[in-house]
């Protein structure tokens, strides 16, 4: 029998992404019959706000989760190996957001407006992950051009914000802009380099390929939700000195050849996906606009050049809204509809 609601516990919940959780399930009237806060020892007896009530932060445990329908995670992946399984043992389906799941075969990860239907995946093994950031914001506006069309080959460089490397990495920028204004030598801490007025050609750990570990994301997370192997996909990584909400340029090509006429029908209504296409005024995505939103902003849509039937285009979304609480809300939703 359904449930009119339902107990969810928040295991991270004072991190930026938890926080965001409670933001987003609050916006999204999700039915909370009981909120249970989880954290490390640090942050054991905080308190955080639920619908204008105090409630302390608890120790996260492999008890912590007795009575819970819906654990979203968001306390990083060593956690959510140790922790994740014993949720799901406790009867809870766990939404993880973390990297720790998403490439095994039996956890299915979804983007709800790509593969909703993947969430049946869950009775595996109680859990569904969450795609990275980037992929997400990327991949919401490919689905409408992915159902006309096959894409085959894809080409990504990203303009990743500060804040996708945590609160710290905000700070930093912060305080770099701040130093140079009066004068003051800029340090460096969270980056291998100086963000403020400079970009940086590296996110995560470099592998043998020369790729980085978040470029290499892109590549396999694409390919699982599209269930195609074969796509070919290529992605450059960079952090810029923004502080909300990451952009990506993407270079198309798909098995038969795509008009920019098409490709703005398709998502001038699609789900998720927000159409700002107008350059003779001026009018593209930008992160400063797609901060605080849900949707993925998508222009600049244009023939490539050098692949005929090929688009180019170019998306902004808020990575810690969409790219990640919004994303595992929605997933949550969809439990408690159709499976829960």
């Amino acid at each position: 029998m359904k449930k009119d609601a339902y107990n969810v516990a928040i295991a991270g919940a004072t991190g930026a992404v938890g926080e965001m959780m409670i933001k987003i399930l609050i916006e999204r009237k999700f039915p909370v019959a009981e909120i249970r806060y989880l954290a490390s020892e640090r942050s054991v007896g905080k308190t955080l706000k639920w619908n204008g009530k105090d409630v302390k932060v608890e120790l996260l445990s492999k008890k912590s989760f007795k009575g819970i329908d819906v654990a979203l995670f968001s306390a990083g992946a060593d956690r959510s190996k140790e922790f994740a399984p014993s949720a799901a043992d406790a009867g809870a389906v766990v939404v993880d957001n973390s990297s720790a799941f998403r490439m095994d075969e039996d956890v299915p990860l979804v983007v709800p407006e790509v593969n909703p239907e993947d969430v049946a995946m869950y009775k595996n093994r109680g859990i569904v992950a969450n795609p990275n950031c980037t992929t997400i914001v990327t991949i919401v506006p490919l689905k409408p051009l992915y159902d006309i069309s096959r894409i085959t080959r894809m080409i990504v460089s990203s303009y990743q914000s500060a804040s996708g490397a945590g609160a710290q990495a905000i700070a930093e920028l912060e305080d770099q802009v701040a130093a140079h204004v009066h004068g003051r030598p800029m340090v460096v801490k969270k980056f291998a380099h100086q963000i403020a007025f400079n970009v940086i050609p590296h996110i995560d750990s470099f592998l043998d390929n020369g790729y980085t570990k978040e470029e290499m994301k892109m590549v396999y997370e694409t390919r699982k939700m599209f269930h195609n192997q074969n796509i070919m996909v290529s992605a450059t990584t960079v952090r810029v000195p923004v502080l909300t909400a990451h952009s990506v340029a993407v270079w198309l090509e798909f098995e038969k050849p795509m008009s920019v006429a098409r490709v703005r029908k398709a998502l001038k209504d699609a789900p998720g996906v927000k159409l700002v296409d107008d350059p003779k005024k001026n009018q593209y995505p930008m992160p400063k606009d797609a901060a605080g939103q849900d949707l993925c902003f998508v222009g600049r849509i244009r023939e490539d050049l050098t692949a005929p039937g090929g688009i180019v285009m170019w998306i902004s979304g808020d990575q810690l809204r969409k790219g990640a609480a919004t994303n595992a809300v929605q997933i949550a939703e969809i439990l408690i509809d159709k499976y829960l």
